[in-house]
């Protein structure tokens, strides 16, 4: 089982970072404002790999913990992390040299949800009900 779990989240992580790096050239060809001091290539695969992974491991626990309620709890948990998650792209303080520092939480508060979405989009592939 846990195999599949550690595959299952590296896959999900793969899928967030490459739909998250898609989307970042995207923005940026729309709006041509470059946040890449911010979120380059490197950063947005590894937060992407690492959250995956943090979720792996807690959906690892749960399982074990709760049993059968495990994934309905941890289901509950990583949506709502997302969207606790969203603040931080909102708060936070870019440099004052940085252009049209309004434009950033459009590129970075969707990329937040990736692992999630990429998360229940393959969970079909690794874990059977």
């Amino acid at each position: 089982m846990y195999k599949k779990i550690f595959f299952h989240s590296v896959a999900a992580g793969v899928l967030a970072s490459a739909a998250a790096i898609i989307y970042n050239q995207v923005y940026f060809f729309a709006t041509q404002t470059d946040y890449s001091r911010i979120l380059n290539t490197t950063s947005i695969t590894g937060l992407n790999i690492l959250v995956c992974m943090l979720a792996g491991i807690l959906y690892w626990a749960l399982i074990k913990w709760l049993k059968q309620k495990g994934e309905v709890v941890f289901n509950f948990l990583f949506s709502t992390l997302s969207f606790a998650c969203v603040m931080v792209p909102i708060s936070i303080s870019l440099p004052l040299d940085i252009e049209f520092p309004e434009l950033f939480p459009g590129l970075a508060v969707p990329m937040v949800f990736f692992p999630v979405i990429a998360w229940h989009t393959i969970r079909p592939f690794f874990i059977k009900p």
